[in-house]
């Protein structure tokens, strides 16, 4: 008896073209669900399919082809291509529909308003105007349309394409058979009742204007979420100095296995987690942490992928390579993150599901009820297309963009980038604000916030000697004492020496100096007096770094070292705090320092030692917790804490991964501009919200009386651009938003 083994599984993420809604996502999820032996999920925020598979890949892709959509293996540089084109074509397509449609509006409501000033073949000019909108610049609603007709379903952009190719084939109609000599043309009183003796190019082309904004703005924020894989990727080491037999070899990464052993030189990016067997070295940690201060490093330390070595040569064993390690962790839990993303326009999807086929229901009905009641052809067919006109969504369409485009000029005078409605969802129910310490509570600069010296030790002699020892260091710490010092005439040093992990040490004046913590110092013999270790234990309870100074082998003082807090934490705090909203700290830093910052800043809770791969999964806990939290950071290190959060804000001055991970930017450097960020996309939320409901009530106020023959198609488009306006006049409220001081720009 002959066994088959089962066929082996395979994974595959693929880049989804063609899908303009959720229900395309679903659409392309169900054909790919039903093939054998394939298990898919897609996402319609990220544009991509996760596909587990037996057999051929190409099979997969066929089937999703065969529902109308593309399919490609993600590849991060075509990926992000495919944003920018996208996001490039609908700009092109938009400039060319709003550059052909506002003369025509204007000599719309111009004509209509004063017939004597018609001239010979004005409605011919009208039609050569809207034929380049309504059939180039709208050919992706047209597209989207077919193929949802092909697949039997509709969608948002099947009425739109109804609604614009139906105010475009009446005008024809009125154009060809139509009287334009009689007063009441254009009017809707011509030939017939129902107004066969009108033409609404102005309606079609409009349309297509407002949509083709919202797509463009949409695609813009999609391609800025996309970037943020691509920036963690470049974080990856390309090549690495792998040793085998004691020889370096140059090796693509993805050769490298757990247990080997490679050289990083200084200069050079670590290729891996792994820990040091051999050699020291200072490694800036800041890319990956956000910490400041580089970490000293010898035998037995771990380190982490993706920071740089600074000083010295260092051999390390790979611990975690490739998807297990922690930068590839951070770039998965990114993305998983921007897959559980909101969307404001996935209510307006999900009311359409229902509203499109009711409408198209509801025109089909009009028209046979009209022709069985014994009405003429053109009354009936008017009263049918005055149902599509006035329900076509143009209110519906202005609603987000709109609103968002204005909450983000006005967010853009008081320092917040708003990237996309989905920052705007997120804020729905924020109740906790997590904020990262090191970078966006503080300064990420250390200082010099006491000095001690020892009994009989002048401050000015203190400063002297430490200041001519740091002043040939370039730690984080020995340029704060440098700054301190920097009023003080300073002695040369001769003969100094960096003692990795300790301090350092020098000859000043023909004294033998030295610099560092009191392990130090006992190490080399040098006496410690009580009243200053006292005085530097209660500066290290308060969460200061110390920094001892022994000259001639006895110590002459310290210095309180710490990361400043910025001058406008507090007041952001107590902002927070009176939104009613809950703050915590987060921290790679020990307990005291972080109980010391969020003591000085007002901070409810603190969750310090947290390493930087764990970060997103505390935010995840908060989460799990049932609470709904908005993450603020800067560091490459908040990038998957900043996109697992419901709403991520980055600081301008951070690194650019945090910034594409965000949904809001934060340009001013007053840490206050937080509070005006959640409170300003929550006004502008309410605005799209309030846009929403005015759009979706007028069409459902409005319907009936369309079907009844009560709006001819004019009164119907005038309807529906009274309807825009008011959307249009709701968000523009928003550009008297007002920040916590009243200020208008950024500081």
């Amino acid at each position: 008896m002959t066994v088959t083994a089962p066929a082996a599984t395979e994974r595959a993420e693929l880049a989804i073209g063609g899908m303009t809604c959720a229900a395309c996502a679903a659409r392309v999820q169900r054909a790919l669900n039903k093939l054998d032996g394939v298990e898919a999920t897609v996402n319609f925020a990220t544009e991509k399919a996760s596909v587990r598979y037996t057999g051929e890949l190409a099979a997969v892709i066929a089937r999703v082809e065969k529902a109308g959509y593309t399919a490609a293996p993600v590849q991060s540089e075509v990926d992000e291509d495919r944003h920018g084109a996208r996001a490039l074509d609908f700009r092109r397509r938009m400039t060319v529909a709003a550059v052909l449609s506002i003369p025509l509006c204007d000599l719309s409501i111009t004509l209509a308003l004063v017939p004597s000033l018609r001239f010979p073949g004005w409605e011919w000019l009208c039609l050569v105007l809207a034929v380049p909108v309504v059939f180039w610049a709208a050919s992706p609603f047209h597209r989207a349309a077919l193929r949802n007709l092909r697949h039997g379903s509709s969608s948002m952009d099947t009425l739109v394409s109804l609604g614009m190719v139906a105010s475009f084939g009446w005008s024809c109609f009125s154009l060809v058979f139509g009287t334009s000599s009689e007063p009441g043309y254009w009017l809707g009183f011509g030939v017939t009742a129902s107004g066969a003796s009108t033409i609404y190019f102005d309606v079609a082309a409009g349309v297509a204007t407002f949509l083709l904004a919202g797509r463009y703005f949409e695609a813009r924020s999609r391609r800025s979420a996309a970037g943020l894989l691509t920036a963690l990727e470049a974080l990856a080491a390309k090549e690495v100095r792998v040793l085998r037999d004691g020889v370096e070899q140059l090796i693509a990464i993805g050769a490298l296995r757990r247990g080997d052993e490679f050289v990083v030189k200084p200069g050079e990016r670590v290729a891996a987690d792994g820990v040091v067997v051999d050699g020291t070295s200072a490694v800036d940690t800041s890319a990956v942490t956000g910490e400041p201060v580089p970490v000293e490093l010898a035998d037995g330390d771990r380190v982490v992928g993706g920071t740089t070595n600074v000083s010295g040569r260092l051999v390390i064993r790979a611990t975690h390579v490739g998807a297990e390690s922690q930068l590839s962790r951070m770039s998965s839990a990114a993305e998983q993150a921007q897959a559980r993303k909101a969307n404001v326009q996935k209510l307006v999807d999900r009311v359409c599901a229902v509203f499109v086929p009711a409408v198209l229901v509801l025109a089909a009905g009009t028209l046979a009820a009209w022709l069985l009641t014994g009405h003429s052809g053109a009354a009936a067919f008017g009263a049918a297309v005055s149902v599509l006109i006035i329900a076509c969504p143009c209110a519906l369409g202005l609603a987000t963009p709109t609103a968002l485009m204005a909450g983000v000029g006005r967010g853009a005078q008081l320092g917040i980038l708003i990237k996309g409605p989905d920052a705007l969802e997120a804020t729905r129910a924020i109740d906790t604000v997590v904020l990262d310490k090191t970078g966006t509570v503080t300064t990420g600069r250390m200082a010099v916030t006491a000095v001690h010296p020892a009994p009989g030790v002048a401050r000015a002699e203190l400063l002297a000697l430490a200041g001519a020892v740091e002043s040939s260091s370039e730690h984080a710490i020995a340029t704060a004492i440098v700054r301190e010092a920097s009023e003080e005439n300073l002695p040369a040093a001769t003969g100094f020496e960096a003692l990795p992990g300790l301090g350092a040490r020098a000859t000043v004046d023909g004294r033998a100096v030295l610099l560092g913590r009191e392990r130090l110092l006992a190490e080399h013999g040098a006496e410690v007096q009580d009243s200053l270790k006292r005085t530097v234990e209660d500066e290290a309870e308060r969460g200061a770094t110390v920094v001892f100074v022994a000259a001639d082998g006895r110590a002459i003082g310290a210095f309180a070292v710490r990361d400043e807090i910025k001058p406008s934490a507090a007041a952001a705090v107590s902002a927070l705090h009176r939104l009613g909203l809950r703050t915590v700290l987060l921290t790679g830093d020990h307990e005291a320092t972080a109980r010391a910052v969020a003591s000085a800043a007002g901070i409810e809770e603190v969750f310090a030692g947290v390493l930087p791969a764990e970060k997103a999964a505390t935010v995840e806990r908060l989460r799990a917790q049932g609470r709904t939290v908005a993450m603020v950071g800067d560091g490459i290190n908040d990038a998957a804490a900043l996109a697992t959060a419901d709403l991520g804000l980055a600081l301008a001055d951070g690194t650019d991964i945090a910034m594409k991970a965000a949904d809001v930017i934060l340009v001013r450097e007053d840490l206050r501009v937080v509070p005006d960020a959640v409170r300003l996309a929550h006004r502008t939320l309410r605005t799209i919200r309030g846009n929403l409901a005015w759009a979706f009530g007028y069409n459902l106020a409005a319907l009936p009386l369309a079907a009844f023959g009560l709006l001819n198609p004019l009164i119907a488009g005038a309807a529906m651009s009274v309807s825009s306006l008011l959307v249009v006049s709701n968000s523009l409220r928003l550009r008297n938003f007002a920040g916590v001081r009243g200020g208008s720009g950024p500081r």
